[in-house]
């Protein structure tokens, strides 16, 4: 990680606990502890968690890059509880406005010191229970999510049979080190739209630059999930966003497309989604080429560096076959079936006078086959 980037994570946690210092020191004071004692950064959390009686290991924790900003607001809700403030209103206060909040605690005329035993004796309703609960496990998902691993379904056949449309599989974030979210304003669990409602499910009204910690180079032949660059402005439409790039549309419409054209005249049918990076659809491909390899595409194979590439022995490979003697596809089927060796025979359709059949392994003789693999 660049030592730029690893200040500023660290100047905003100096800032999540020095910002609230004035109001934390009229409260220290009627603790029964050194007001100045407020203004010094991270031993205040520690004096406030000695006052709270909680454990004090929780200070080291705000040490730990962004995970460090989660325990603070932690650290602020437990001392605000020795004030016998145990609203929810008070602690989501405590925990995102903090620098608002204990400047007007520490005036309020309600506000009374009840130490650690006081807390102790107050008991939660059952409601307050499930909604920390589940607020607690939304933080740790995302966080899991945004810094471990990810889970994705496969949408498509393009990686069959390496992966199957519908296959389960969890992505592991420090195998190219994990990447901060540029919308950091969106809804978890969700991508880009809305269930149900159909509409974004992040705000640009913060806007974080592209950054990766702990950066890793992609090797040839990883598989990998990536956001769709082309993906960034789509056709907000059923059959369209990255399957069909705008950016493909508007090219097919510069060169006299009508249907092309239609669909950019009308707006009101076909409407224009932009999306940051972040939010563009996920792919998964296998990364055939690195920088500096060459590569061509010769009879439906790719070459690297001029030398045959890399097929995946659980690729789905596909067979373009030119029969002799006018053949049909039952009888030509009949006389080499025999000859496939691995796979099952699956139908074939036929396209310019050629039979295309798909299965894994086909050994020749009775006609000439051209192959292309996939996965």
């Amino acid at each position: 990680m660049p030592f730029n980037q690893l200040l500023i994570i660290y100047l905003i946690s100096l800032l999540l606990v020095l910002l609230p210092s004035f109001g934390l020191s009229k409260l220290f004071k009627k603790a029964g502890r050194e007001s100045w004692k407020a203004y010094v950064p991270f031993y205040n959390t520690w004096i406030m968690q000695d006052i709270a009686g909680r454990p004090k290991h929780w200070v080291f924790w705000q040490f730990i890059p962004v995970v460090g900003w989660f325990i603070t607001p932690g650290i602020f809700i437990e001392f605000a509880k020795v004030f016998c403030r145990f609203s929810f209103l008070d602690h989501t206060a405590a925990a995102l406005l903090a620098p608002f909040y204990f400047p007007w605690l520490a005036n309020h005329k309600d506000a009374r010191f009840i130490g650690a035993e006081g807390v102790e004796k107050h008991k939660k309703p059952s409601w307050r229970e499930w909604v920390d609960a589940a607020i607690f496990a939304i933080i740790a998902a995302t966080l899991i999510r945004t810094f471990i691993f990810e889970a994705y379904t496969i949408p498509s056949s393009s990686m069959e049979k390496t992966l199957l449309v519908n296959d389960f599989l969890f992505v592991s974030k420090f195998s190219y080190g994990p990447r901060i979210p540029n919308t950091p304003l969106s809804v978890p669990f969700v991508h880009n739209y809305l269930p149900k409602v159909n509409t974004k499910s992040y705000s640009t009204l913060i806007e974080l630059p592209y950054t990766r910690w702990f950066a890793a180079p992609v090797k040839r032949n990883d598989c990998v999930v990536f956001n769709f660059p082309a993906g960034d402005t789509v056709i907000h439409a059923d059959g369209f966003e990255s399957a069909v790039p705008y950016y493909d549309i508007k090219r097919g419409a510069e060169m006299g497309n009508q249907q092309y054209q239609y669909i950019l005249n009308t707006p009101a049918e076909y409407p224009l989604a932009v999306h940051p990076m972040d939010k563009t659809d996920n792919y998964i491909k296998r990364c055939v080429g690195v920088a500096g390899d060459s590569l061509k595409i010769v009879d439906g194979i790719v070459y690297i560096d001029n030398k045959p590439a890399f097929v995946s022995p659980t690729s789905a490979t596909f067979y373009t076959f030119k029969t002799k003697n006018n053949l049909q596809l039952d009888d030509f089927s009949a006389r080499c079936r025999h000859q496939i060796k691995h796979g099952k025979w699956q139908p074939g359709f036929q396209c310019n006078g050629e039979w295309h059949l798909s299965y894994q392994s086909y050994t020749s003789g009775v006609g000439y086959a051209a192959k292309t693999s996939r996965g």
